[in-house]
């Protein structure tokens, strides 16, 4: 049996060479077969490896010619039949060249050293998809050009930075939100192939730029399950608050809410040890202190919730809420994130959001107002559920063995304000136990939090309709609660 390079090189020989140019598109039907033959070959990693730069320019050569006849065409669209066999025989170089890359990094070296990056990219960029005229074609030469880039680029730095030399940032512009999904992935994968420390700072510093990270973070909306899009985000955007901060305020109120999502993910990845993919862990601390900013400039936005049922659609106000589930997560983690504990401010705006929101419950009929209903599964949540349950677990948190915040709490009246929540609410579930949760980390090693707790006046119990509607009673007997079922009329 011969060996690969033989098989590969009897292949080839039939295909015109440099002096032979124009003999391509006058036989590409058969050129097409050879390097269709050749595509499959590279399906195994003997043959790829077979592959040297006479193979690599023979390709290349037939690619500048596909080009020429495609700029002819536009200038002269007179022949729809041969520029239809050019887009697939471009196609199928495309194809050809994204398997020779496959865990070779000589041919990516060699096919980067000729120029075929180059061309390649010229070529993607000359793909204008139109709906109706020769879409398919265009389509299939756009996703195999797109293909071969990533696969270029994948584990060879000289090659990102060749293609980010000539793609940056027209290609990412172009192709990210393109209206077909997959051209939009695979220049996904292409982009998170060619990031790095350097490259967050091209497009931290470039009016373009940030409009290539806006790009990738509507991709991520769009194709929530593409993981390239998700891994640009929370791989490299994350790494950078100075790129993070430049590009939020571009944000819409949506696109805030989905980013503040995949933060909330990432954290959530980390506390179940799945982060094996990522190189980049914890979420800066400028980061951190950048998302309590925005949380404190813009918390009373919720109260709008209070006002009416159209309200539930404040886009602000969403944000705020998702705001909140991100300090949630990271203050809970408090030794990466202890920088929390001293945000300026951070505490005592929580402590008066949750004093305006119990107030504002207190008038009743309201989202923030005390719910009891046992239908509750079949209501439709209401965005702003969770919200006071949520600012008590951050206030428990920022107190976490923390004498200053332990201290400041209880000159803020935030002791009685947060026992005042110790019950059962459908409106904000598990609050009774973050409110236990806060209470005890308010009075760990503090005598003086202590002693406000126990200089209380008992009031008695408190209302047990919720309790006697589910045929359940609460007596109070020599200082102990005992929980009673109800006779029947009763």
């Amino acid at each position: 049996m011969a060996a690969p390079c033989e098989i590969v090189r009897e292949l080839l020989k039939d295909v015109a060479l440099q002096e032979q140019t124009s003999d391509y598109m006058k036989n590409d039907a058969s050129v097409r077969d050879i390097i269709e033959k050749l595509t499959c070959l590279c399906r195994q990693k003997c043959y790829r490896e077979a592959l040297d730069e006479n193979a690599f320019q023979c390709i290349l050569q037939i690619l500048t010619a596909t080009m020429n006849e495609t700029d002819d065409f536009s200038r002269n669209p007179t022949k729809p039949a041969q520029y239809e066999t050019t887009l697939q025989l471009t196609t199928e170089c495309f194809r050809c060249l994204r398997n020779a890359c496959i865990q070779c990094p000589e041919n990516q070296s060699i096919i980067r050293s000729i120029g075929l990056i180059d061309a390649a990219i010229r070529i993607v960029q000359s793909l204008h998809v139109e709906e109706g005229v020769h879409e398919t074609l265009l389509l299939n030469a756009l996703r195999c050009g797109l293909q071969f880039l990533g696969n270029a680029a994948s584990g060879n730095r000289e090659s990102q930075d060749c293609i980010w030399k000539h793609a940056f940032p027209s290609l990412f512009l172009n192709y990210l939100n393109h209206a077909d999904e997959k051209a939009s992935a695979y220049c996904s994968m292409v982009l998170y192939s060619c990031l790095d420390d350097q490259k967050l700072k091209d497009l931290q510093n470039n009016a373009n730029g940030l409009n290539v990270a806006l790009s990738a973070v509507r991709v991520c909306g769009k194709q929530p399950d593409l993981d390239w899009a998700i891994w640009i985000v929370t791989d490299y955007f994350l790494t950078s608050p100075e790129l993070v901060e430049a590009i939020y305020s571009r944000m819409t109120s949506q696109e805030r809410i989905f980013f503040l999502e995949l933060i909330i993910a990432k954290l959530g990845e980390k506390k179940c040890g799945t982060d094996a993919i990522s190189a980049n862990t914890d979420i800066p601390l400028k980061l951190v202190e950048f998302l309590a900013h925005c949380f404190q400039e813009n918390c009373k936005a919720v109260l709008c919730f209070a006002a009416d049922a159209a309200a539930n659609e404040n886009e602000e106000a969403l944000v705020v809420v998702r705001l909140l589930d991100c300090l949630c997560e990271i203050s809970s983690c408090h030794e990466k994130y202890e920088c929390l504990q001293t945000q300026p401010g951070l505490l005592e705006d929580a402590i008066e959001i949750l004093q305006q929101t119990h107030l504002i419950g207190k008038l009743g009929g309201n989202v923030f107002s005390i719910s009891h209903s046992p239908s509750r599964v079949e209501q439709v949540l209401h965005p702003a559920e969770g919200f006071k349950a949520h600012v008590i677990r951050l206030i428990g948190n920022l107190c976490y063995r923390n004498r200053e915040n332990q201290d400041r709490v209880r000159t803020l009246d935030g002791i009685p304000l947060i026992l005042d929540n110790c019950s059962i609410d459908d409106n904000n579930p598990f609050m009774n136990q973050w409110a236990v949760f806060a209470i005890r980390n308010l009075t760990e090693h503090n005598r003086e939090n202590q002693e406000v707790i126990s200089k209380m006046d008992r009031l008695g119990l408190a209302d047990t309709s919720f309790l006697r509607s589910m045929g359940l009673d609460v007596q109070e007997r020599e200082g102990t609660l005992m929980l009673k079922s109800l006779k029947k009329g009763q």
